[in-house]
């Protein structure tokens, strides 16, 4: 079951990966509207410079990694790349619109050759992942040496009036947005999952790792997102 309840400890292991799945299933058909609703549209300009900053030639051949219901896959087609979107939810995928090629699969195995992406994209999932140093090494994996990897991710402002706007947002109108028009347990579990995500400086550390080099990390619009943009290393 999907923790629902404020002081309802949040799943590991196992019990993690079947929780985090059966929730993306439940909100699938929502999911889209519910992005934009919290973001108020921002994450589509977000997710068009996580795309950009790959700076891959066009038809570079691209894995969107916990793909959705494929807003970052469709922004790689238009921004001319060859997108193939992966999700551990087949439900996600079921839902997503204009998905050229869909590979259901967990990030930590992903079934795919070594070297056979020219770049990665993930967006908002870090803190989904079971396991994050492996999924980091399974991203390593199958981009090729020189490949570009783009990462997007929740965060949170760090002065004190925009971080207490946020934390309302996010915290309590988020949830309440989530309970009208989709399924309130996700809703109150998604602003807790950020709990799993490490601080910034020890994800740019599991990257150099996991075998990438020249880890970029930025704030995005004061704090309310991040990027994190990496060169696969040789």
């Amino acid at each position: 079951m999907v923790p629902g309840v404020i002081d309802e400890p949040l799943p590991t292991g196992e019990e993690k990966t079947r929780a985090v799945r059966a929730m993306f299933d439940a909100i699938a058909g929502r999911y889209e509207l519910v992005n934009k609703l919290m973001t108020f549209g921002l994450d589509a300009r977000w997710r068009r410079r996580a795309v950009a900053d790959l700076h891959l030639p066009s038809n570079s051949v691209v894995l969107d990694v916990a793909a959705g219901t494929g807003d970052l896959t469709r922004e790689l087609t238009r921004q001319r790349h060859c997108p193939v979107a992966t999700d551990l939810s087949f439900g996600m995928l079921h839902a997503g619109r204009r998905l050229p090629e869909r590979v259901q699969a967990d990030a930590s195995a992903l079934p795919f050759p070594t070297g056979s992406f020219d770049g990665l994209t993930c967006g908002y999932a870090l803190r989904n992942f079971t396991d994050l140093a492996l999924t980091f090494d399974e991203m390593a994996r199958v981009v090729r040496p020189g490949g570009r990897l783009s990462l997007l991710e929740v965060a949170e402002p760090d002065h004190g009036v925009l971080r207490a706007g946020f934390r309302l947002w996010f915290r309590r109108v988020v949830p309440f947005i989530g309970s009208l028009v989709s399924d309130r347990a996700a809703y109150h579990y998604l602003p807790r999952s950020t709990a799993y995500l490490p601080p910034s400086a020890c994800i740019v550390t599991m990257l150099n790792a996991a075998g990438f080099s020249a880890v970029n990390h930025r704030r995005v619009m004061g704090g309310l997102s991040q990027q994190f943009v990496a060169t696969r290393s040789s």
